[in-house]
Formats: C-alpha cells, structure tokens, sequence
C-alpha cells in the first residue's frame, strides 16, 4: 500500500519502482464528473475498492483532488496522478498573467495534498493545442513547461512530474520531466505497437508512461471495446513501457462542469453498470505487477554473459553482483582479465559461479575473441566491468532476439546517479559532468528498432555470427571494436535490433582527466577506423551515419529545429527532423556554477583532443580534424523581400473549430503550406498563420490571425470580410 516515504514512487532506470520492488503502473482516469454526481461516484472508499479490485494500482485525476478521495485512495492501496487544471491551451506566453496563474495555482495546491502519501506524481499539462503550440513557439512553450516542473519540485521534491503530452507535439518534451508520459489513441493494433517503439526514443533514458488510452462505446460496440482495450495491455507490456492508463473509469464524466453525453469511454456506464471488458480487463491487471511480466518467451537459449577487463578491482566487484542477479535461467558468466596488475583476479575469484580466464596484455578485442572462444553460450553478451546490468536485461535481449529474429542486439547504457570515486579524490560534480559531455558510448539507430550501431558495453550477438566475421579485429586494443564490429556485421548483411528496455547501468569516467584520457584514446581508434572504413568518414575525421545517434536526452527541440507539421499544421503525428539527439543534461540538484563551467569547458575541449589523437595515429596532416561545427539549418521564406507583421483576433461567440477556418481560407483561395514552421498559407506576398483559444469550454473562441506582408500596409479586405461573414467580431 503506498503510505511512508520508503513507499514512494521513484524512478528506475527506464521503469518505476517503490521501496526495493519494481512495479508497472496500471492507471485509470477518474472524473472530472459533472453535477449532480451519482452518489455511487461520491462514495470514495467504495469507489477506489472498486478500482484496486479491477487490477488498477494507480489513478489519474484532472482537477484539485479531495481530501476523502486521497484519504480512500490510500485505504485501497493507490497511488494518485494529479493533473494541474489551469489555461494552457490559451496563449500564456504572450499573456503573462494566465502563466502567473499557473504559478501560483501550483504553489497553493501543492501546499494542500503534495504531501499526502497518496499523492505520486503530478502533470503539469495535459495536451497544448498544436496550433498554440506553434502560435506561442516551441521553445518558449518547452521552457515555460520546465518552469511549472522546477517550480514544483521546489516545494515537492519527492513527487514525480511529468507533462501529458500527445503524438502531434510529441517534440514537446520537457527536459527536467522524471518521464515522458503521452496520451496515444490508435485504434490499430500494428500502428500502436509501432508508435511504442518510436516513444522509447522520445523518451531517451526515461521511462515511458502511456497517460491516455481509451475506446469510446458511443461510436464502436462494447465486444470491439474490450478486444482494444486488452490488446493494449499485452502490446504495452511487451513494449516495455513503464506503465499504463485506461480513459475512463466511468462514461459519466464532465468538461468545465458540463456533462459529456457523446462519448463514452468508461468501464462502468453512466448507470454505474459495469461493461463487458471490465471482467477479462480485471483478471489480465491482477496478473501483472512489474514490466518484465511482459517477457513470454518460447525457448531460453543459453547466453555467454563476457566481461573483459584489465585493472578493473575498483568496478568489478558491483558489476559482478549485477550479474548475479539477473532475473533470467539460462546464462553463465565469464571474465577475461587482459593482464590486470591490481587485484581484479583475486576478487573474481572470490565469486564462485563465474569463469575466470586469465591472460597476458593483449588488449580488449584480443579479450572479446578469446571470451567468445570460450563461451558455451548459444548468444554472447558482451558489457564492461564498469557497467552494472539491469535485472531483466537478458530477458529483454532474449525476447527481442526471439521477436525480431536479430542477428545482434543490444540496449541503451543509462549513467546511473553519480557518486564519489572508491579513489576518494574524484568530484561528484566531476562524474556529473562527464555523464552530459560528448564522447560518451551511444547507440545508433536505422529505424526505431534496427540499429546501426550498438556499444560494446550492451552488445549481444549469435555466436556463430560472430564466427562469420571472423570476430573482433584484434588491432584495436582499448576502443573502436565496437564499431568496426558493427561496420562489418552490416556490410555482411546480418541485421542488428535494438531493445529499449534492454539496459544497463554504464558508470562514466570519475574525473575529468580520466574522461580526457578515454576521449584520446576513442580518437586514436578513429584512426584506426578511417583506415578500415576511409568511406564512412569525412575528411574532417567524423564518422559519417546513416541512422540517427541517440545520446540519451529526450526528444527536444530549438529555434532552429525543423518539424514535420503537415500542411497547414494539421498532421496527426508531428515529428522533429534530426540526425543527432541532443546530449544529456546535467542531472537535477546537480545544476551550479562549476557544473556549467566544466560542461562547456569539456565540450570545448573534447572534440579538439579526439581530433588531436586521430592526427597523431594517423601520421598525417590530412587528418587533422578541427572540432566539428554543425550550423544549423535556417528556412527562409523569401530572403529577398522585407516583411512586417501584422496580428489581429476574432472572438466566436458560439464556437468553432480551426478546421472549419482554414477551409474557409481555402475556399477564398489561400494555398496551403506543407511542413511550414511559422506559416499556414501564402498568398499574393502574405503569409499567414491561424491558431484558435478556447474559452468558457469551448462556447467562446479567439480566433487569432497573424500575417507577414511583403509590401503591404494594412491586412486585406477579403480577409476581414470572410472572417466577419463566420460569425466572428473583431477585436481592435
């Protein structure tokens, strides 16, 4: 039940958990409800009895919770999600006071149930119209965002927080967010389980929560309801997504206190009679309590875990009691020591399920090739000893393997929470720092699932694949292999996957200067690299990629970013164009002086001493990179004209929608603009862009209208009169 702090909903790496135990969260939406409310819906203790007793162990709710509620929610055995009802689909970035509002709304609620046990997490929007979204501006709706998140974990750092974002601004996500949690709506079953794929990397390194999914018995039948609805359990759970939410408890449910009569998503109807789906829905939650109930798999083949390591007494110990623990039947461990001086060999000894194969200097390819020579193992994992495997993490391989058919696979390397060196003299803000810089081992992705390359650290293969090629080159003796491993299982047509719940804990470098080392020796495998694969690098040095470098951050964007908004902005799924996710930011309660110094300082610096290094080993001055500069792309309308703009607004007393505006605009001959970020239509030199508020729940709308015009003074007449002909009064 979660009461008491060591109950508390904390984040895991890619998935939750409270106290020692991992859990899914299995969510439903309650209320808003209109008046009068049944007084079968005011019955708190009955209702979330009710709710524990359907499966559910969590509760999303869109408004100031009562008391009585929480009070019942932690009687059941809850944990309740809090949304923050304020403005945000009207223009707060512009009108400062309805962000103010926010501001404080937050504060005083927070003062009021932030601190029940009940309470898990809150969101702090849900769902910004992208038309506002592209009104207001991307960045400055991400940065406003961020301000509610900071702002209340300044009053409750032990909540988690979060937006409720949704597919067509999905490039909305918050740095400072502990998840990513996004409403999705497909009613196709392939499509969804795509769309899951993608989110992971959305999401980055954070957990992905389903916060809105739902079918809506008004328009489909209730035996089509209860087939989605768990087809979206079982796709969820395979996914490895963190957890879930069902939109709605009950069809008795109200927007602005007004009742909602057409749509009718509940499990229990507005009679308070339960649906069809409610019994099958119920005996599919109870037998879920964590993510990896989500692993079915047909067979459990034997995996090779190898972890190679030279010098390593200082990590290795933590890495091995990780494997000990993997949560999977069927694997042995094996640790090559390449030489070590220190006492590595002793402490692997000391654990008696591991094999240990001891050997002189030969570098860490040489290492990998004699682990894989020696593995019994059907599949060869292969991690570092600086890295610490997550439970599941043969699960997940073995059960992408299985699915996908892959020839490798691999999973994201996640920095855990930083903490001070065995050494004693290392800075935490060092280790801080290290983890945001760039350099540090990334995946690269083709597609959503098909990798192009997958860092040695959480690098699994079939073992005669890897006969195939003819395994690690053995020239490369501290890095590079990895990718000249990647480059060549590609160019011999195998196919690699990628398994986003697959992840292990990758402790970076301690210090700067040990981090200055490990870049200088990745440039001085680039040499290596540019002279087995000349073609897959520029002549500056940088490798060139055909899929996208994933560094661990969540999808964001900037001023510069290009989005596919579809024409006139109406695209489902709106989506950023990028060839390299942004690097990580400085963890929170992290951000300082120092912290932002020697982060700049290393990015500065690095790119000059990997290019240093490949010079070096490259003995040529043709190689000589200077660091790369990437500038980034600027779309100009028209580059030859100068603009002035020109804003105006509408009210609509009785309501409408952006749809029916823009075909209006059409009809009078306005061509429509295709992925445009700033502009809807053009015409004779005027480019314009339409963006609706919604006030009083959509009674009353502000139609807002923005031009750019080329050699015009004033907006023109048939504009203003078409406007007027709809119904709306202008504001002056």
């Amino acid at each position: 039940m979660p009461s008491g702090k060591e109950l508390r909903l904390q984040v895991d790496g890619k998935f939750f958990r409270a106290g020692n135990q991992r859990v899914f969260l299995k969510m439903v939406t309650y209320g808003p409800f209109p008046n009068p409310t049944p007084e079968v819906l005011i019955n708190h203790d009955e209702q979330m009895a009710r709710v524990a007793a359907a499966g559910f162990n969590a509760l999303r709710v869109y408004e100031k919770p009562e008391e009585a509620l929480l009070d019942a929610a932690q009687q059941a055995g809850l944990w309740v999600f809090v949304g923050l009802s304020w403005d945000y689909h009207r223009d707060f970035i512009s009108n400062a006071a309805v962000y103010g509002a926010a501001e404080r709304l937050l504060e005083e609620e927070l003062k009021v149930w932030g601190a029940h046990p009940a309470v898990a997490g809150v969101f702090v929007a849900n769902e910004i119209p992208s038309d506002m979204v592209r009104w207001m501006g991307v960045t400055q709706v991400k940065q406003a965002l961020e301000g509610l998140i900071s702002l209340g974990r300044s009053i409750c750092d032990h909540l988690l927080f979060a937006y409720a974002n949704y597919p067509t601004t999905e490039y909305e996500e918050p740095d400072n967010a502990d998840f990513t949690a996004m409403n999705v709506y497909l009613e196709s079953r392939d499509d969804f389980a795509r769309y899951l794929l993608r989110l992971h990397n959305v999401a980055g390194d954070r957990p992905v929560m389903l916060s809105e999914f739902g079918f809506d018995t008004h328009r489909a039948s209730l035996e089509t309801q209860s087939d989605t609805l768990l087809w979206y359990v079982d796709e969820s759970l395979r996914a490895g997504v963190a957890g879930l939410t069902i939109y709605a408890w009950s069809d008795h449910w109200s927007r602005g206190g007004i009742s909602i009569d057409d749509w009718s998503f509940g499990l229990y109807d507005r009679f308070g009679e339960p649906k069809p789906v409610l019994g099958p829905l119920r005996e599919r939650l109870l037998n879920v309590s964590s993510p990896d109930d989500g692993i079915e798999l047909d067979e459990l083949p034997l995996f090779s875990v190898i972890v190679c390591t030279h010098n390593g007494g200082e990590r290795i110990v933590s890495c091995l009691l990780a494997l000990r623990h993997l949560a999977y039947p069927n694997y042995e461990v094996v640790v090559v020591d390449d030489g070590s001086t220190d006492d590595t060999v002793e402490l692997v000894r000391g654990f008696d399920e591991v094999r240990l194969i001891e050997s002189e200097r030969c570098g860490l390819s040489a290492a990998r090739n004699r682990g894989a020579h020696e593995a019994r193992g059907d599949i060869i994992a292969y991690t570092d000893d600086d890295c610490e495997p997550d439970t599941h993490w043969l699960g997940w391989l073995a059960f992408a393997f299985e699915q996908g058919g892959w020839d490798a696979c691999g999973g994201p390397n996640l920095a855990p929470y930083p903490k001070v060196s065995n050494d004693g003299g290392a800075s935490v803000i060092d280790e801080v720092v290290v983890a945001s810089a760039p350099g540090a081992p990334s995946h690269v992705l083709l597609s959503d699932n098909q990798a192009e390359h997958l860092p040695g650290c959480n690098l699994a293969v079939r073992k005669g694949v890897l006969e195939a090629i003819g395994g690690f080159r053995e020239r490369y003796w501290v890095a590079g292999d990895d990718v000249d491993f990647c480059w060549r299982l590609e160019e011999a047509g195998f196919q690699m996957g990628f398994a986003a719940a697959a992840f292990v804990w990758h402790r970076r470098r301690s210090t700067l200067w040990r981090y200055f080392k490990q870049q200088y020796h990745y440039g001085k495998a680039e040499a290596l690299l540019i002279r087995d694969h000349p073609e897959r690098f520029r002549s500056s040095g940088g490798a060139l990629w055909k899929g996208c470098v994933y560094s661990g951050r969540a999808i964001t964007v900037n001023e510069h970013s290009f989005i596919y908004h579809g024409v006139m902005g109406t695209a489902p799924y709106q989506q950023v164009v990028t060839t390299m996710q942004p690097l990580r930011s400085i963890p929170q309660g992290f951000v300082c002086m120092e912290s932002r110094v020697k982060l700049a300082f290393a990015e500065k610096v690095q790119p000059r001493i990997r290019a240093w290094a490949r010079w070096r080993h490259s003995l040529g001055w043709s190689r000589m990179a200077k660091p790369a500069v990437v500038e980034p792309e600027i779309y100009l309308i028209d580059n030859m004209q100068q603009y002035d703009d020109y804003e105006a607004s509408w009210w609509h007393q009785h309501g409408t929608s952006r749809d029916q505006v823009l075909t209006s605009m059409i009809e009078d001959g306005w061509e429509p603009l295709e992925n445009d970020s700033d502009w809807d239509f053009q015409r004779d030199g005027l480019r314009m862009i339409v963006a609706i508020e919604a006030f009083e729940n959509g009674d009353r709308v502000l139609i807002r209208v923005e031009m750019e015009a080329a050699r015009h003074g004033r907006l023109p007449n048939d504009l203003i009169d078409r406007l007027e002909l709809m119904g709306m009064t202008r504001l002056d």
